[in-house]
């Protein structure tokens, strides 16, 4: 069964540590190059100060960018998250929304510069707001791209 946008999705969203973290998946473009996630927060997912936990923020952030980078860019390339950054800016109550972008023209310029097994390591960013649109928090995610070796290897001679 191949893997939809909507498949994504829901199955991000029912993945159990986004399940019990309050994180749903509310959409993958069809042709992933956007994705919205909400955070809800809730007696499980607020700190002490009953406020969003910054480690379900960060988690709420962790795969979407290389998961749009993935789908776009093909099976010949390695595609991961390297490391992450978050700027926490207000706290935040209520949902919470994170909306992730990766444009074809982006993706066709990690191609590029991938090719032939160079390692490319590009940061992406985004931003968590609450439901009045105030940014709650900056957030950073770089992501490693690479083409497989078996893609790069040159073939026998004949």
């Amino acid at each position: 069964m191949p893997v939809t946008p909507r498949r994504l999705a829901l199955g991000m969203s029912l993945w159990i540590p986004n399940l019990f973290s309050g994180i749903r998946v509310k959409r993958f473009a069809p042709d992933w190059t956007s994705a919205t996630v909400e955070l809800h927060v809730n007696v499980f997912t607020r700190n002490y100060v009953k406020t969003a936990f910054g480690g379900s923020m960060s988690a709420m952030t962790d795969p979407y960018f290389f998961m749009l980078v993935m789908h776009q860019i093909g099976r010949d390339y390695i595609v991961w998250d390297t490391r992450g950054e978050i700027e926490f800016v207000k706290p935040g109550r209520g949902v919470l929304t994170a909306h992730f972008t990766v444009s074809p023209e982006q993706t066709a310029e990690l191609r590029e510069r991938a090719r032939g097994g160079a390692k490319v390591l590009e940061w992406f960013e985004t931003e968590i707001t609450d439901r009045d649109g105030d940014v709650v928090a900056r957030v950073r995610r770089e992501v490693y791209v690479r083409e497989k070796k078996r893609v790069t290897a040159p073939g026998p001679t004949p």
